[in-house]
Formats: structure tokens, sequence, C-alpha cells
């Protein structure tokens, strides 16, 4: 199946959203992670040995992240994928524009284990949750926009495989479409990290308006995605 440019438009503007997101709720709240877990779970053993990141916020992160992933699948994974995919786009936008507001208004936040920052970061948890969600019920067949080691897997694989340019056809075609819905998302989430980094490094939260705007970007996206 020819892989149309809408179709890896909206994973990659999903992946640089990521990206942004992850690196300035890092640097902002304490080295806590908004797009996924593993990380949290370093960031709370070595918060034991050297007491230098946040400790709350990661670990509310696991039950938060876990709820919302939850909630939205009940909710949403039986609706028509358009309806459901755009309310679940709306909601990841208007997530990230809560998590701006608050982050912005509030911030910049010296105690990140105080409960406001662990309260704004867990909006940040909980919209990265949904789009997590968005993904996995309404892209199916498309590559995580969060989780690169899966990816990053995947394309390693994809790629030996039509190095050595043996095997089925159907195999070999399967791997070229996977590789070239991957590439993308691997690289919009490291052009996300660079962005967000460099964006917070000046701005702090208020470089939150770069992945606002992307998630608002993804909404007309997701209309013309098959």
């Amino acid at each position: 199946m020819e892989i149309r440019a809408s179709d890896w438009l909206l994973p990659i503007v999903l992946s640089t959203t990521a990206g942004a997101v992850d690196v300035i709720g890092f640097l902002a709240l304490g080295g806590l992670f908004t797009a996924h877990i593993t990380g949290n779970l370093v960031v709370l053993a070595a918060h034991y040995v050297t007491g230098g990141f946040s400790q709350i916020g990661p670990l509310l992160s696991v039950p938060v992240f876990v709820l919302v992933l939850g909630m939205v699948t009940a909710l949403f994974a039986n609706k028509a994928t358009r309806t459901a995919r755009r309310t679940l786009l709306l909601l990841h936008a208007g997530l990230l524009m809560g998590f701006l507001a608050l982050g912005a208004g509030l911030g910049p936040f010296t105690n990140p284990d105080s409960g406001i920052a662990v309260s704004v970061g867990m909006i940040g948890v909980a919209a990265m949750a949904t789009q997590n969600a968005l993904v996995r019920i309404e892209l199916p067949g498309f590559p995580s926009t969060a989780v690169m080691t899966t990816n990053i897997t995947q394309l390693a694989i994809d790629l030996a495989l039509l190095f050595r340019g043996k095997g089925d056809l159907t195999d070999l075609a399967r791997a070229r479409r996977s590789a070239r819905l991957t590439f993308p998302s691997v690289m919009g989430f490291v052009a996300g990290c660079a962005a967000g980094g460099f964006l917070e490094f000046h701005f702090g939260l208020l470089a939150l308006a770069l992945p606002v705007g992307l998630a608002t970007i993804a909404i007309p996206l997701g209309e013309n995605t098959a």
C-alpha cells in the first residue's frame, strides 16, 4: 500500500510534540518525564541515590498515566474512528493548553515536589497518556509517537530485512512501509527534543507553546489520515 503524505504527517507532528513536551517537563519539573513511564522509574531510582531529582511527580505519573489510558480506552475504543480521533486530538490539545497556561502562569517551580508543581506536571502526563492512547486506538499500524526504543528496534529490523533483500515479497513490502513510517517519527521526536530543550532554556515553561501549536496542527491532519 502506497503511503500518502497525510499518512506520515500526523505521526511526525505527534512525535515532535512528545519529544518537546518530554524535554520541557524534564528540565522544568525536576526530571519528570511526561510521555512515558520507564524514564520516571529511572528518575525515582536516581532520586533515592542522589536526591537531585523530584520524587512525587515521577511516583504519581505512573498511576495517572495508567488511569488516563484506561479512561480514554473505555470512552473511545468503540466509537467511529473519525469522531473518536477528532475528539481525542481536541482533548490532547486542550490538556497541553492547560499545561502551558498553568505552567507559565504559576512557574517557574523552585521546588518540583510542591503541590502546584506536581499538579501541573500531571496535566502534562494526562496529555501524553491521551496521545499514547490515540495512537494505539485510532492509528493502528502506525509507529509509537513517544516510545522511541520500540521504534528504533523496529526500524533496525526493517532496514536489516531490506538490506538483505531476501525473503517473501509481502514481508519486504511490509518492512519498507514500516520503515517509511517509523523513520519520520524517530526524526520528529529528536527534533522535538532539540527544539524543546532550546526553548525551555530561554523561555522556561512558555516553551510549551511549541507543542501546543503542534497539537493544534494535528487536529486537521487527523481528518486526512487513513
